[in-house]
């Protein structure tokens, strides 16, 4: 796991941290309307010739089943696969497209809604940490826009300027968000129990469970009835 800083501040009381409260934001369906599946077909799009590009996405399309069916199997497992797609592409092309078509790309999918819980939250004092199986400089430019104060992300092994497609660390799903995220608040004296959660996935149950107000945001009817059953908040920010 990765975490960033971006721009957080500390809170005293007469020389002592004082309880923090904070806001744990899982990014894609959460935040944004995208999937670490579209950030790699855009970065795609834009490498290839195209004449080549029509043949590639027929290529790639026929793949999709296999992804859909392993993500519902095990949120982890699919994403150390599909990683692995981006073996051999130029580590620093990648991120420059990362930045330079943040506005473009990115940007327009975030939920209006989420924008305006995350400055709500951030108003009332709590800590904005995002949370998210996404690549670390594809969620940078979206944690500074938003104002993130935080964010545990993961990364791409490089090797002589080329990624392996290989993880620097476990995938961050399921019970490994929940671990970060404890991991994350003993560290920075975090009361859990007064915290919040936002998750779009039956991947982010385990993070939702952590926190003393879980919120499911845009959920699908297994998880609608899962959060019902719960007593969880809903939103609906499509």
């Amino acid at each position: 796991m990765n975490i960033k800083s971006h721009g957080a501040t500390e809170h005293k009381n007469g020389g002592a941290a004082a309880p923090r409260t904070a806001a744990f934001f899982d990014v894609d369906g959460t935040l944004v309307n995208s999937t670490i599946v579209h950030y790699y077909m855009r970065f795609r799009g834009l490498l290839l010739h195209p004449l080549i590009r029509p043949l590639w996405v027929l290529w790639f399309f026929r793949k999709v089943p296999y992804y859909l069916l392993m993500d519902q199997m095990s949120r982890t497992k699919f994403n150390t696969v599909f990683y692995r797609n981006y073996r051999g592409l130029d580590v620093e092309r990648l991120k420059e497209l990362s930045l330079e078509t943040y506005d473009t790309f990115l940007r327009p999918k975030i939920y209006p809604a989420a924008a305006d819980k995350v400055r709500e939250h951030k108003a009332k004092g709590d800590l904005i940490v995002f949370v998210t199986g996404s690549l670390d400089f594809i969620i940078d430019p979206l944690a500074d826009h938003l104002e993130a104060d935080h964010v545990l992300s993961i990364s791409l092994r490089e090797e002589n300027g080329k990624f392996t497609g290989e993880l620097t660390t476990p995938p961050l799903g399921g019970e490994e968000k929940a671990r970060v995220m404890k991991a994350f608040a003993e560290q920075r004296e975090i009361n859990l129990a007064a915290s919040y959660a936002y998750g779009d996935s039956r991947a982010d149950v385990p993070m939702l469970r952590c926190v003393g107000n879980p919120v499911v945001v845009n959920p699908n009817p297994v998880l609608r009835h899962m959060a019902t059953e719960s007593g969880w908040e809903i939103c609906d920010w499509d």
